[in-house]
């Protein structure tokens, strides 16, 4: 059977989605194909957010931001978006059957002492991977898939 595919958007593709696709592809393991993209790309990834990954095991550093254009000639199951702008800008896509939209502050944007920041990407990576760990163990779950 074929795996579905999961595409994650934002509005730069620099932080939150690619977290999400990081903690969504390690929680998700084999089950699904999980992509990140984003509506105005901003060419790369954020250091903050590969370093926090890190924190937790998952490496980042292989990413690159890519534009969602890029993935309209695949068949996407799955539309999550995490910022609001890129959820009112999401198109549909070829085989799209679900669409979701959980929001997280962008910690891009995040002001104060360098500690403070960190801080901010740290909580916003604590979010994320709640969120996308109970997706994915719900997805397991439907499927009866063992863990």
């Amino acid at each position: 059977m074929e795996k579905p595919n999961v595409l994650i958007l934002c509005t730069g593709n620099s932080c939150r989605s690619q977290m999400a696709e990081g903690i969504l592809r390690h929680a998700a393991g084999d089950m699904l194909e999980v992509y990140s993209a984003g509506s105005h790309p901003t060419g790369s990834v954020h250091p903050l957010a590969v370093a926090v990954l890190k924190e937790i095991g998952i490496d980042l550093s292989g990413h690159t931001s890519k534009q969602m254009n890029e993935f309209m000639d695949r068949k996407i199951t799955t539309v999550i978006t995490v910022c609001g702008k890129a959820d009112q800008a999401c198109p549909m896509f070829p085989g799209q059957v679900n669409r979701h939209h959980w929001g997280f502050d962008d910690p891009a944007h995040a002001s104060g002492t360098e500690a403070e920041i960190v801080e901010a990407f740290r909580r916003v990576r604590d979010q994320i991977k709640l969120v996308f760990e109970a997706y994915a163990a719900g997805f397991r779950e439907a499927r009866q898939i063992p863990s």
